[in-house]
């Protein structure tokens, strides 16, 4: 028998909104009893007596016994789900910047106070990927997680080779519709998808990474040149996030724009879809596909989290529980392609092996095998060159699971 689920609402915008769409149409045995807003004049669905400004009035509520977080304030999210969980209330959020910058603390309360925190819609909108890392890959040694974690880069980069759209107008496309802020840099820099992913490792893996330690290059300085050059190579572009594992005791993490070929899964994920590519030792490569964003879908998978809560689901983080030996790493290599112009950017990145060099009077580029140290080192030059970046395995004629590895001992 499910218990009755009393719910204190944060946020009721694009996300929140979907929620109560799909709420209405079930029985699940659960009540929003009040939302918190910012906007108090803004004009609501709902009846006004359901809505307050006062973030107290639900966290001091005494029948409200769950709490969902889906506002854009990631200080103001982490104090209300912190207050939450050691007060006793359950919570379930998508913010995933918040959930990847204070998932230890996170995680702590919740042992501390025996309360549960549930996040499935901060990571890839309606795609299950924590309740499957968490549950059914729980026993399996896990290589890689990859895919396309952000629908809005996504977006952008399927107009610039569907429709041969440049950078800057389906940029301004993505904002116009909702899918890119009027501020875009945690989209196309990549961000956003380093939070989701440094969420996912947790779960793959056990080890959590702070989002500063993990390097991520975006599609901002993308040009018609590198979209040119992928069409006649047959490939697209897209941002992905990477987590590895690269022998028994290190993990990668890193986020950088990839050439993909058509043999390739996330060659067809357009527009602003996600997938997630698990390649496991025993289950070999899975793929997980569906809408990385929107109300209806991120909704689907708040509401999954709330009606699991009905029978008191926990994260065991199990990984972490089991692998103590398991260390973050920057020190790995990587095949890249860099287009460019300034020369001193080659000699400073300090390439390993150089596979392929291009000059022309005005489009330079060279693909080789680099540290991502290096990277990592000259991201302010990178950026200041308004050079692209984009991991090129497929330039190189290798794979994956061949390139990225150890290059040296890490303590």
């Amino acid at each position: 028998m499910s218990k009755k689920l009393n719910i204190g609402l944060f946020g009721f915008g694009v996300v929140g909104q979907g929620l109560y769409d799909i709420i209405k149409t079930k029985n699940l045995n659960l009540e929003i009893k009040k939302i918190a807003i910012k906007d108090p004049h803004k004009e609501r669905s709902l009846p006004s007596h359901l809505f307050t400004t006062e973030r107290d009035e639900l966290l001091n509520h005494p029948e409200i016994n769950t709490i969902v977080e889906l506002i854009n304030d990631t200080e103001a999210a982490f104090e209300i789900v912190s207050r939450a969980l050691s007060s006793g209330k359950n919570v379930v959020s998508a913010s995933k910047k918040m959930i990847a910058l204070h998932l230890d603390e996170l995680i702590a309360l919740q042992h501390k106070y025996g309360t549960s925190l549930l996040y499935e819609g901060a990571v890839c909108g309606s795609i299950p990927i924590i309740r499957n890392l968490e549950e059914y890959y729980d026993n399996e040694l896990l290589h890689s997680i990859s895919g396309i974690f952000n629908g809005s880069s996504n977006y952008i980069l399927s107009k610039g080779f569907l429709e041969n759209l440049d950078y800057d107008s389906a940029l301004k496309q993505a904002q116009d519709l909702g899918f890119a802020e009027t501020d875009p840099t945690s989209d196309v820099g990549g961000y956003d998808a380093k939070y989701k992913l440094v969420i996912a490792a947790a779960h793959a893996y056990g080890v959590i990474v702070q989002p500063d330690d993990v390097f991520n290059l975006g599609i901002q300085n993308l040009s018609a040149y590198d979209l040119q050059y992928a069409r006649e190579k047959n490939l697209k572009i897209k941002l992905v996030p990477v987590a590895k594992e690269l022998d028994d005791r290190h993990v990668a993490l890193f986020v950088l724009p990839k050439f993909v070929n058509d043999k390739e899964f996330l060659y067809n994920v357009e527009y602003e879809y996600n997938g997630v590519i698990v390649q496991a030792a025993f289950a070999d490569q899975q793929f997980f596909f569906g809408k990385g964003a929107g109300g209806h879908p991120t909704g689907s998978a708040v509401l999954s989290d709330i009606a699991a809560l009905r029978y008191d689901y926990q994260y065991e983080y199990k990984k972490a529980k089991e692998r103590k030996d398991l260390n973050f790493t920057n020190n790995i290599e990587l095949n890249i392609y860099l287009r460019y112009e300034d020369e001193k950017l080659v000699e400073l990145l300090n390439f390993s092996h150089i596979h392929e060099r291009y000059y022309s009077g005005t489009y330079k580029y060279v693909i080789g095998k680099i540290n991502l140290q290096s990277l990592i080192d000259n991201q302010q030059v990178i950026a200041e060159n308004k050079a692209f970046v984009a991991f090129a395995d497929q330039l190189a004629g290798v794979n994956l699971a061949a390139e990225v590895k150890q290059t040296a001992e890490v303590l």
